[in-house]
């Protein structure tokens, strides 16, 4: 993980706080979550305090302040679309936006197996339907929603690496990908990241919330349509897109795409992962098993 350029801690969230939203400055707070790009600070028992650690990061969460509370009225399935927002500020010291969300109870599919992740794949469809709209003003991702070839040369050089099992097969599923028909319609919205790591489960497997905005882009459905394999077994994968069959039938060359950006998703968790997210190269290689056991 890249070092933070501001360390975030426990007295810096109750000092931004207190300065801004002193309402809820005297509520406890525990650091939850320090990621690659934010820190995740528990915030009483139903809010979170979500701030960058880098200036690399701070445009994503003002993009999850500018897109979210426009979206989160015809989404079927709970966001953190932001409570509060949180400004620059010199005293104390903090340079970039930072929001209040929601805090949703539960954990991450991604600790779920497989085979429990079926009961998500009615309700992710659902999400995915009423996510995929028109958008004129999303922001922009150059690495989300856009053509395939353009990640050519980053996924050839994880293909290339021999923590990358079967490269030569999933190599012709990323050949097969890139000559599929691009996209011609209109750019529509995308959460960017849909993978199990970013979906939030109760104690039941149920879909309790969609996190994590920060790729939030508009453009090709298949970049998020990859999730049916990083996400699922082969029969919640027939569920998932059986549930989406009325907006991308099974003919339909976005599912060919979404096969390759599912190659471009999972080879970066085995490959680009850092130690701190040692959880992610399993899930990335279980994901390429799933494509191969589609191709």
């Amino acid at each position: 993980m890249v070092a933070a350029e501001v360390e975030i801690d426990v007295a810096l969230v109750r000092a931004l706080l207190a300065a801004q939203h002193p309402d809820l400055a005297d509520r406890p707070l525990r650091v939850v979550a320090e990621g690659w790009d934010n820190v995740l600070v528990l915030l009483g028992d139903d809010l979170a305090v979500r701030l960058p650690r880098r200036e690399a990061a701070a445009p994503l969460i003002e993009h999850e302040q500018q897109v979210l509370p426009r979206l989160v009225e015809r989404l079927p399935v709970p966001v953190p679309a932001p409570v509060r927002r949180g400004s620059p500020s010199t005293d104390p010291p903090y340079p970039w936006s930072w929001s209040v969300v929601p805090w949703f109870a539960g954990h991450r599919a991604a600790a779920v197996p497989r085979w429990r992740r079926r009961r998500l794949a009615g309700p992710l469809a659902a999400f995915l339907d009423a996510l995929h709209r028109p958008a004129d003003d999303a922001p922009v991702n150059p690495v989300r929603g856009v053509p395939l070839t353009t990640r050519d040369e980053a996924v050839r050089r994880r293909l290339a690496d021999p923590r990358v099992r079967h490269a030569d097969r999933l190599e012709r599923v990323w050949q097969d990908a890139l000559a599929a028909p691009v996209h011609d319609g209109h750019a529509l919205w995308l959460h960017g990241d849909p993978h199990p790591g970013n979906l939030v489960v109760d104690d039941d497997a149920g879909l309790a919330a969609v996190v994590d905005f920060g790729d939030v882009t508009a453009g090709d459905p298949a970049t998020d349509l990859a999730t049916a394999w990083l996400t699922f077994d082969t029969a919640g994968r027939e569920a998932f897109r059986s549930g989406l069959a009325h907006r991308y039938p099974a003919g339909d060359p976005v599912w060919v795409r979404a096969l390759g950006w599912a190659v471009a998703m999972a080879t970066a968790m085995v490959v680009d992962s850092s130690a701190e997210h040692d959880w992610l190269p399993p899930l990335g290689a279980a994901a390429l098993t799933q494509v191969l056991a589609d191709s």
